[in-house]
């Protein structure tokens, strides 16, 4: 495959270099994004472009008007309200984040709008990941529903929340992309795939921003982190990614593409360097990709101390160093330190930074507070401050929790339980309460009064007879309490076994060398199991875990993540099948640490693995692949994918649609969900492919024995890649098309790009 199509400009030059940009050699193959308007209505319409130019004329205007000092001011956020009350004493700042509490807000408003010359209002941010008030299983979890609308109403119920009690900003959805589960932020992520990232980014977005985020009951997003944390090296939070070109464009720019093409309102620089640039300091993935390739027309800020950290990477050698290497590169607004503030005057004059960037950064940070509508209601209704979890944010958490379980195994068909039975609730987590939460829980008012259901009450509440012994606690070398658990469940009928991590064991700063059950938990469950009962294990985790024994020993296994404030109900719903697990898998779970990485779109290598051929691409103590692929989910009924066809074997690299149809057939005797999954490998390539690349996947539901056909749409964008020098390329050859019911699906079909 020699003969390409080149569109969109290429980037020439190294990831930290001044990149040289050429025009598109040719049309039809990607499209430039279209520029969205903050508002979030569609690019090109009247109304949009209406009201982004009243919007751009009221920013120059206010911008005309602003003293050097008051726009560094702007470039500035803090975190706490004492910071804040000593910024806006001197020359008012940009905003304030990590403070909560509507009459706090409105007081530190108060100050900016009406004690200030310009009264320019302040935007207060928040981690708003998976909850304000109300908890929603963890992103990683929600990445298991594969259904998108998951993470809207995700979004949606957290943005009305936060927007009710003062928030205006929230630094989610993360997008990075990661083949580390010992990197605990993986929580927070959607995976190791880009496609499925992508789809939950846009998600994400339309949840929180809504079409018009100045309503009452919305936010301005952040896509984070800017760009290749997820692959930091040995999964430490903070360290090295070291990647080239074609990796950065095809495996970590996809859903941060996505999310400036849906209208994100902001983007979060990553803290990891990028082939030895930090992202802090890096011109081109801000400027180049970012800002003029994806044509992004928000703000970017930097992550916690970003810029200072500038220094210790060694890139700078004092605050004034990172400031200019910052505002060079395309950080508009510093976080905590105050480098652009301190020294900004004195770099503009030396020549280090210009003018022009310096107002470039400030009509950026002002075209969101404009379309935040902070201009026209700077202040929050204070008596309608959210403090509570309501009943129909309540109901939608619990439904979310059920939906993002998967069924990893379930032998003799334990599951789903009746609720007649005798049930020992044994485990660290059978009373766990905020542990179900996971991390980056709720910030808001409320979320720490509102401990999430346990699964003791859960099975409780569904009508069982419960008997309940921890057995250990999390991870601790104490066996003390197994004889307590052992005769529990030596006199029920099945046992629920409910094990894990704590909130605590993953997140941001919470990386593992050893991803296994903590503590004494396997010889917890060793010892549940030699008492002969069926035992069923419940995992809550924030990652994937190396479970090999587990695997080997539990007759069921129901992954349920980190499900939030309804987190025992919902555990309830699957085991006693009030809801049939349709979740699959976003992440691969490697059978043994020394796996990692391990993940299903892989590139093949000149000697894949043969396990009759010693010279070949394996370990000599571990079977090859996963534990459990991507896209992996079981149910209480069974489903077949057949009968693949596909409208035409040929498709046009100018810009062709080839239409792939399967029949997807409920074999079992309960109605259930299945996710179709569709994949493609490019057998040859100027630049070796991944095996398998996820182009589409559809959650249906099925009555039993019900068929339905499901439809899926390839391009010319599905096809495609990056080269190293940042150019799409669009080659002919055959492309093998597979579909089935997760990433080792192996219904196939064939076409040719022509």
């Amino acid at each position: 495959m020699t003969d390409h199509t080149v569109s969109r400009r290429a980037a020439l030059a190294g990831l930290g270099g001044t990149a040289v940009l050429g025009t598109a050699l040719s049309a039809g193959v990607l499209t430039a994004p279209a520029a969205t308007a903050t508002t979030g209505t569609p690019a090109g319409s009247n109304a949009h472009r209406a009201r982004q130019g009243k919007l751009e004329q009221r920013v120059s205007q206010l911008l005309k008007r602003m003293s050097l000092a008051e726009k560094l001011g702007q470039l500035q956020l803090v975190n706490t309200e004492d910071l804040a009350k000593q910024a806006l004493a001197k020359t008012p700042c940009g905003g304030v984040f990590s403070v909560v509490g509507a009459a706090k807000l409105n007081a530190l408003q108060k100050i900016a709008v009406e004690q200030t010359r310009l009264g320019i209002p302040l935007i207060f941010g928040l981690d708003v990941i998976h909850g304000y008030t109300t908890n929603f299983p963890i992103p990683l979890g929600q990445a298991s529903s594969f259904d998108p609308s998951v993470a809207e109403t995700d979004a949606t119920v957290s943005a009305a929340e936060a927007r009710r009690s003062g928030i205006t900003w929230t630094y989610a959805p993360m997008m990075d992309v990661t083949h580390e589960p010992r990197w605990g932020r993986i929580a927070e992520g959607d995976g190791e795939d880009p496609y499925l990232a992508s789809q939950f980014a846009v998600a994400k977005v339309h949840g929180y921003q809504g079409e018009d985020y100045s309503a009452g009951t919305k936010l301005a997003a952040c896509a984070k982190h800017y760009v290749a944390y997820g692959g930091a090296e040995g999964g430490r939070d903070y360290n090295t990614v070291d990647v080239s070109i074609q990796e950065l464009h095809n495996h970590y720019l996809p859903p941060f593409k996505a999310a400036v093409e849906a209208g994100i309102a902001t983007v979060m620089a990553a803290f990891n360097t990028v082939a030895g640039v930090p992202a802090h300091a890096n011109r081109y993935t801000l400027r180049d990709v970012l800002k003029d390739h994806y044509d992004f027309d928000g703000f970017v800020v930097s992550d916690y101390t970003g810029i200072q950290e500038l220094i210790m990477h060694g890139v700078a050698g004092n605050g004034a160093d990172a400031a200019a290497a910052g505002i060079n590169a395309g950080v508009d607004m510093e976080m905590v330190s105050t480098n652009y503030v301190d020294t900004g005057k004195q770099l503009l004059a030396q020549g280090r930074i210009r003018q022009s960037e310096i107002d470039d950064a400030v009509r950026r940070i002002l075209r969101v507070k404009f379309a935040l509508g902070l201009f026209e209601h700077p202040y929050v209704d204070e008596a309608g401050e959210v403090t509570s979890v309501s009943a129909t944010a309540r109901a939608k958490a619990r439904a979310a929790g059920s939906r993002c379980m998967v069924l990893l195994k379930n032998d003799n068909a334990l599951l789903p339980l009746k609720r007649t039975a005798n049930v020992a609730v044994i485990g660290p987590l059978a009373t766990a309460t905020f542990d179900l939460n996971g991390t980056w829980s709720g910030l808001g008012t409320g979320a720490n009064t509102t401990p999430p259901v346990t699964v003791v009450e859960g099975i409780t509440a569904a009508g069982a007879s419960v008997t309940t012994a921890p057995g250990c606690d999390i991870d601790s070398a104490d066996s003390s309490g197994f004889a307590a658990a052992v005769s529990l469940a030596q006199k029920a009928d099945v046992v629920v076994l409910a094990l894990g991590e704590s909130a605590a064991m993953s997140g941001e700063a919470s990386a593992r060398s050893n991803i296994g059950l903590p503590g004494v938990q396997e010889q917890l469950l060793a010892a549940i199991v030699a008492t002969k009962r069926p035992v069923a294990v419940v995992l809550f985790n924030g990652r994937p875990l190396t479970l090999q024994s587990t695997h080997d020993t539990a007759t069921a296994i129901l992954e349920a993540w980190a499900p939030g404030v309804e987190a025992g109900s919902a555990v309830a719903d699957v085991l006693f099948g009030q809801v049939n697990p349709g979740g699959k898998l976003p992440v691969s779970f490697p059978r043994a640490v020394g796996q990692i990485p391990i993940y299903y779109n892989h590139q093949n290598t000149g000697r894949p693995a043969d396990p009759n051929n010693k010279y070949t691409s394996k370990y000599l103590d571990l079977p090859s692949g996963p534990l459990y692929e991507f896209g992996f989910g079981l149910s209480y009924t069974t489903f077949t994918v057949s009968n693949i066809q596909l409208s035409s074997t040929k498709l046009s690299r100018q810009g062709g649609r080839i239409t792939v149809r399967v029949d997807v057939r409920n074999t079992g005797d309960r109605e259930g969900d299945e996710v179709v999954q569709l994949y493609i490998h490019d057998p040859v390539a100027s630049i070796a492919q991944p095996v398998r690349r996820l182009r589409g996947f559809n959650r249906v539901t099925l009555t039993a024995g019900q068929t339905r056909t499901v439809t899926f749409t390839l391009g010319t964008d599905d096809v495609g890649f990056y080269d190293n020098q940042a150019r799409f390329l669009v080659e002919t050859g055959q492309i093998e098309v597979y579909a089935g019911t997760s990433s080792a699906a192996d219904l196939k079909a064939t076409f040719s790009v022509v």
